[in-house]
């Protein structure tokens, strides 16, 4: 008998794209071949370091991909919700991780192990298909990230982490400021003071540790810089776009 969390993942994984194209036999292997582990709140699921053991995807929870420096300095760099796949570099080069992965809160992580997914991608049109085409938005949300990090005010930034870009699949989401600040890099303080100018300018609503995106549009206006508060009147009057 399956429990909870194993039945997840085998839900999950015949949900993806290129699993009905295998053969039934192919689909029984691989269901039988994936794992899942969890960790609370804080710990390092991952860590920056070890010898890759396969492709995980978040089953449920929130993680932070953070890298780790000398005198324990860290740097935070992308966070993945639920549904995301990540660590598709390190198990396409088998090489080391290169990053800590971090439950921003309780999680369940599927891994698909290195040679079952090694095996899919020398045999497998459809999941090679798939797979190109994650890489190619991860390297749109890198190059976005990396403009943003330099370019950008920490209300874009904000922005940037509310949008389609990181939350595909639902426009309800249930994070925390703490969680928020923690994949921005910016204090709780500050990314209170911003979600509220978001919500006063109606781009979003607050409500009890969800933030529900009232318009993709408006959202990408305001990352764009294209739609602002007056200075020095708070977060009453909008800007129209210049």
């Amino acid at each position: 008998m399956l429990n909870g969390i194993e039945a997840m993942a085998r839900q999950f994984l015949a949900a993806q794209p290129w699993f009905a194209s295998l053969a039934l036999d192919e689909q029984a292997q691989l269901q039988a071949e994936i794992s899942t582990f969890t960790a609370r709140k804080g710990e390092v699921l991952l860590a920056q370091g070890q010898r890759a053991d396969g492709w995980y995807a978040v089953l449920s929870g929130l993680v932070l991909l953070e890298s780790e420096a000398e005198g324990n300095r860290r740097s935070a760099f992308i966070g993945m919700p639920d549904g995301e796949w990540f660590g598709e570099g390190s198990a396409l080069k088998n090489e080391a991780r290169r990053y800590n992965v971090v439950a921003l809160r309780d999680t369940w992580l599927l891994c698909l192990p290195q040679a079952s997914f090694q095996r899919l991608q020398a045999r497998h049109l459809p999941f090679n298909q798939f797979l190109v085409q994650h890489l190619n938005m991860r390297l749109g949300q890198a190059m976005t990230l990396i403009e943003t990090g330099r370019m950008r005010s920490p209300e874009q930034r904000v922005a940037l982490y509310l949008s389609r870009q990181f939350w595909r699949s639902t426009r309800q989401l249930y994070i925390t400021q703490d969680e928020l600040g923690k994949l921005v890099g910016l204090s709780r303080q500050t990314v209170n003071r911003i979600l509220r100018q978001l919500a006063q300018l109606d781009i979003v609503a607050l409500d009890h540790g969800r933030v529900l995106i009232r318009s993709d549009e408006a959202l990408s206006r305001f990352m764009a810089g294209e739609l602002n508060a007056e200075p020095g009147i708070g977060t009453d009057k909008v800007q129209p776009p210049g």
